[in-house]
């Protein structure tokens, strides 16, 4: 029995599309964390998410940026919240757990461990060198040219911004973790990182203020994660922080992962 975990799929690419058909658990009773990114459109995120959880003896999802999305192709026209509500309902239809549902408990060999699903956006706290507000980040972002595309498709209604809808989402979810057992360790999921140092190696560092916030920082150590699991930068890795393993699952796109040297060592297994 295996808790594993995979992100950016990012199925609207045919050889993306090819490699997610080709998942498979390594046992009738393997968890699968699905940290995000899994498409553009609802209607190919459903899709995947029927396939994968018919596989899977349980399936955790969290949406990542491009779930988010109101691309213009897309039949679903809903925005912001409204679109996030739609996406939560459609995998509770599946029996995939969700931010807002309870959390699940995976029963380890070791003991039960609480596989905590988070929704928590970024506010523009991982800024660049120099910059001492959003306004100076998103300036020198724009200036150098290095854009997230949230710009333009991740549309925050109804809050007035994305980072008011990352307090928003702070707030909801920090007493959703402090009501866990106590005596129960967790395993923390988000699409984003909650911590700042995955993020130190990015090509454009321009790019972190969309990648998380600093609220997080401490998450792992106060909510007694056995692991840290997140997606988004498409750097596929694990590192410690105050001796706990943030593993980034993702499979990125097509020009990204054809290239190394070695598959995509995907879904990764988290535990034990």
């Amino acid at each position: 029995m295996a808790l594993l975990a995979v992100s950016d799929l990012h199925v609207r690419h045919e050889r993306n599309k090819e490699f997610t058909e080709g998942l498979r658990p390594e046992s009738d009773e393997d968890w699968l964390i699905v940290a995000g990114d899994v498409g553009e459109t609802a209607g190919g995120v459903v899709e995947t998410m029927r396939m994968l959880r018919e596989r899977f003896a349980e399936v955790v999802w969290v949406p990542g940026n491009h779930e988010l999305w109101t691309p213009a192709k897309d039949p679903v026209r809903l925005r912001g919240l409204a679109r996030y509500t739609y996406l939560v309902e459609e995998m509770r239809a599946l029996g995939v757990h969700t931010p807002e549902d309870p959390y699940p408990v995976w029963q380890g060999p070791r003991g039960p461990v609480v596989v905590a699903p988070l929704f928590v956006l970024y506010d523009h706290t991982f800024r660049p060198e120099g910059a001492r507000t959003k306004e100076e980040a998103l300036e020198i972002a724009y200036a150098s040219g290095v854009i997230c595309t949230d710009e333009y498709l991740l549309h925050p209604d109804p809050y007035p911004s994305r980072d008011a809808w990352c307090r928003a989402r702070l707030e909801y979810t920090r007493p959703r973790l402090e009501a866990v057992d106590p005596e129960l360790p967790t395993v923390l999921v988000n699409h984003f990182p909650l911590v700042r140092e995955p993020t130190r190696v990015l090509r454009y560092p321009q790019f972190a203020q969309w990648c998380g916030t600093e609220a997080t920082a401490d998450w792992h150590t106060r909510y007694r994660a056995l692991a840290v699991v997140y997606g988004h930068l498409h750097i596929p890795r694990t590192i410690e922080v105050d001796g706990v393993p943030h593993v980034e699952v993702s499979l990125g796109y097509p020009r990204e992962w054809q290239r190394r040297p070695h598959p995509p060592a995907v879904p990764r297994r988290i535990l034990p």
